[in-house]
């Protein structure tokens, strides 16, 4: 009865300034080139640069799964690790014992690699003119007339299957270095709920949704910010180190969402679609009227609470159709001030 009560009480928290879906068409989501030169660098290749012929074996695992994303092109794309990384004027090249190969970084900070045979067979390194530790590597998937602000699930199917394949993940701990070959196949990775995966948005997140024709589900908060579980010893073996705000696991394991679902993004500066209603509009009322919260405070000082309570049915069992709990989530995110910006609760009532 109490956890009935706290769900209803978060729902008569939210302001009416958005209609809610019908539920039949909301459904859970499971929680959890260029000139030549010879060159010697095998003196001077970091152990942590990229491998050239893993590169090339994730540009041959996106021609060989291409169907998840038909009309899409593959780039790579380089994403700041450290609050001084700086990716303006970063160059790269392809370096091996004889061979060096200009990599073009556009504006953007993407680039495509050239194929070459020597390369491949001097076990080549793509070298950039930063620290490598100080960058996140990632295939970047894109198919055409996606609409802004939203991915195609199938162009994040092939983004996981070529990164991993590529080598892009970028723990650079080396106690963990005998696990690569166990934990970073791309079936495993790519096909399962435990792979940790991440991808990161354009801009910090507050919310995302998944949409199939009439069928809609919001992301769990468990499926954000890197899981919410991370602790400043963690972070520096993360890719999210200083995008943990952007960063955001997508259900690629769950095939009874196609290659075509959309998943819609809810930014934090974006226009709030619910507040809070009177009384309840910083971190000192809500504290007091609902209790501690899973909260997590990023660099800028937005702050992200949870609460999480059993799902109320028509029964009032609290149970989904399979005997677990069915939970649903009230979300609040607040700024560096303390106040309420928007909240959301992830499940109808």
């Amino acid at each position: 009865m109490f956890a009935y009560s706290c769900i209803v009480t978060a729902g008569l928290l939210l302001a009416t300034g958005a209609t809610a879906q019908p539920a039949q068409q909301s459904t859970p989501m499971p929680q959890e080139a260029g000139a030549v030169a010879r060159v010697d660098v095998s003196a001077t290749r970091d152990p942590v640069d990229k491998s050239y012929r893993k590169m090339i074996e994730g540009m041959d695992r996106f021609e060989r799964l291409h169907a998840l994303a038909p009309q899409a092109t593959l780039r790579f794309q380089l994403l700041p690790r450290l609050p001084t990384t700086v990716l303006d004027g970063i160059t790269l090249r392809v370096a091996g014992d004889s061979v060096s190969l200009p990599v073009t970084v556009a504006p953007d900070h993407t680039f495509t690699l050239p194929r070459d045979a020597r390369a491949l067979a001097q076990d080549a390194s793509l070298i950039a003119s930063r620290k490598t530790s100080t960058m996140t590597w990632r295939a970047l998937v894109r198919s055409p007339g996606v609409p802004a602000g939203m991915r195609r699930l199938g162009d994040l199917r092939l983004e996981c299957q070529g990164g991993v394949a590529a080598g892009l993940l970028s723990n650079n701990a080396q106690a963990f270095a005998w696990l690569d070959g166990l934990l970073t196949h791309p079936d495993s990775v790519c096909g399962s709920a435990d792979g940790n995966y991440l991808f990161f948005a354009e801009r910090p997140l507050f919310g995302v949704t998944a949409r199939h024709g009439a069928r809609t589900a919001a992301l769990p908060f468990d499926l954000l910010y890197a899981g919410g579980a991370q602790t400043p010893a963690t972070l520096p073996y993360c890719d999210c180190q200083v995008l943990l705000d952007r960063s955001y696991y997508a259900p690629l394991w769950d095939t009874s969402w196609p290659d075509d679902t959309l998943l819609a993004f809810e930014y934090m500066d974006d226009p709030p679609a619910t507040m809070l209603a009177p009384g309840y509009g910083n971190t000192a009322d809500v504290r007091a009227k609902l209790g501690p919260a899973t909260a997590l405070q990023f660099d800028t000082g937005m702050q992200v609470w949870r609460y999480r309570y059993p799902q109320a049915t028509s029964q009032g069992s609290g149970k989904g159709s399979d005997g677990p709990p069915a939970f649903a989530e009230f979300v609040i995110l607040f700024g560096p001030d303390g106040v309420a910006r928007k909240a959301r609760l992830t499940e109808p009532l």
